[in-house]
């Protein structure tokens, strides 16, 4: 008897949002990037290679996390004000 082949399901990613800490898939976050050279940017690909910190796209959790340092606490670095700044304009397009 032929062995029969279940047809794969694709697990989705989940990260937790370090405003909220509500799990997300993957590519519904926006994710922040200290790369190894240790300059903080978005990755929106979520591809780049170095730490990454996710947040949903909520102003609120953006503003939280902000206020409370979650993401300098996860990336283990401090962020620039400009970095911030962009962060909102993504997430209020997004």
């Amino acid at each position: 008897m032929a062995d029969i082949k279940k047809p794969s399901t694709k697990k989705i990613p989940q990260r937790r949002c370090v405003g909220c800490g509500e799990h997300f898939p993957k590519g519904e976050l926006v994710r922040v990037l200290r790369t190894p050279e240790g300059e903080v940017t978005l990755d929106l690909t979520g591809k780049k290679s170095g730490r990454g910190a996710y947040i949903c796209k909520k102003s609120a959790c953006l503003k939280k996390a902000r206020k409370s340092r979650r993401i300098e606490s996860s990336l283990e670095c401090s962020i620039p004000d400009e970095v911030y700044d962009r962060m909102e304009e993504e997430i209020s397009h997004g």
